[in-house]
């Protein structure tokens, strides 16, 4: 092949095309975890799996591979009956219980903490937040407050 590129030469990979490594991550903020927030519970598999580990280490003490005692609790799992899972299952929903106990009050904390922070944020009073006069009496608001407390929408401008 006269003045033509080898092989090797075609199958390199042009500079211009080669993906830049870190290209994906330029534009991407992600917020980071609390790490107050509580973990989510184990499911009834996940339970089970914790006994199952512990059996499974004393009957094979040579077999260190993780992939191999993931597989048997697996088969073993698949083989018990419901009423042979019924502990584990009893046990995940008392931990499911907690979690969303734990989660109302982690959520309750969290929106009291964001209120208190919105209001340390600015040093704008409410009045001037909210667009309210000190006056109170021309807010630029299409209603006005009857007496009773009762609002009634204000005469409507004619032009003249």
């Amino acid at each position: 092949m006269k003045g033509g590129k080898s092989k090797t030469e075609s199958m390199k990979p042009h500079a211009k095309l080669a993906v830049k490594k870190g290209a994906a991550k330029k534009g991407s903020k992600k917020a980071g975890k609390d790490p107050n927030k509580p973990k989510r519970p184990a499911s009834a598999f996940f339970v089970f799996m914790e006994e199952f580990r512990k059996k499974f280490s004393e009957e094979n003490p040579n077999n260190k591979a993780v992939s191999a005692v993931g597989k048997a609790a697996g088969h073993k799992w698949k083989s018990m009956s419901d009423a042979e899972k019924a502990p584990y299952v009893a046990k995940a929903d008392k931990r499911k219980v907690e979690y969303e106990k734990n989660m109302k009050a982690y959520n309750k904390k969290q929106a009291s903490g964001a209120n208190a922070a919105e209001g340390d944020e600015s040093e704008k009073s409410t009045s001037e937040v909210n667009g309210d006069d000190e006056a109170g009496d021309d807010d630029g608001s299409e209603e006005e407050e009857e007496e009773d407390g009762v609002a009634e929408p204000a005469a409507a401008e004619q032009p003249n």
